[in-house]
């Protein structure tokens, strides 16, 4: 990702976002998460192909993983369901390029639902950063975003890892999202991350490669409060 040269150690999650429980679904087909108030995600348990249909004959777009490039467990945001008498499937967002892809995997894929009650939203013309809860805002911060030559793609992501960094540059504290940049021969393929920086001064502005770079003050405000499986919203 574009969080280069990078020495994490996994984190444990905070009192905020720890307690997630199981969702319960109801056993109708059609969609469940807004992306907005409730999103419901999921950890991979098997590598699975992903199809463009909830049918096995559907053409195959794409395979689930059980890693992020970064060497956490992955997981992907469920969209939708397609409810059959002896299967279920899920409609997911696939990350990699190209941004925006999304398809269908067997319930079997994937582990347990669970939900999130928050939005991540990056207003790229403002350069600003807001979380809302329950379409409440409970955070917001100027942010860095890709320069004009290297932008930070827009359009509909998740947060997909979280770490503790050790690299001044990066700040304290990284979360990996599902936004691909331009840049795909950086290492682990570009993947946009938010993070801090030991350049406060560039800050608002446009100074990055693609990733969303925050002041090291509100990196550590938004670890308290942002979790796996957040919808991201690029704009």
């Amino acid at each position: 990702m574009l969080l280069v040269a990078l020495l994490l150690t996994l984190s444990v999650a905070p009192a905020a976002f720890a307690a997630i429980r199981q969702a319960p679904i109801a056993a109708l087909s059609g969609p469940i998460s807004d992306e907005q108030t409730t999103t419901y995600w999921a950890y991979s348990v098997k590598v699975t192909p992903i199809h463009a249909a909830p049918r096995p004959s559907a053409p195959v777009v794409g395979s689930t993983h059980l890693w992020t490039e970064d060497g956490f467990p992955e997981n992907y945001l469920v969209l939708a369901q397609e409810v059959y008498p002896s299967i279920t499937w899920f409609e997911i967002r696939i990350p990699g390029r190209p941004n925006g892809r999304t398809g269908w995997v067997p319930e079997q894929a994937l582990g347990n639902l669970n939900a999130t009650h928050e939005h991540l939203v990056l207003d790229e013309r403002h350069l600003r950063l807001t979380l809302y809860r329950w379409g409440r805002r409970i955070f917001s911060a100027a942010v860095g975003i890709g320069s004009p030559a290297t932008p930070t793609p827009t359009g509909h992501f998740w947060i997909r890892e979280r770490f503790r960094s050790s690299d001044p540059f990066y700040g304290p504290y990284a979360f990996g999202t599902s936004d691909y940049s331009t840049l795909s021969e950086w290492p682990h393929g570009g993947v946009v991350g938010i993070h801090g920086t030991n350049e406060p001064w560039l800050i608002p502005g446009r100074p990055s490669h693609g990733c969303i770079r925050l002041k090291n003050s509100a990196d550590t405000r938004l670890w308290q409060l942002l979790g796996v499986g957040t919808p991201l919203t690029v704009n």
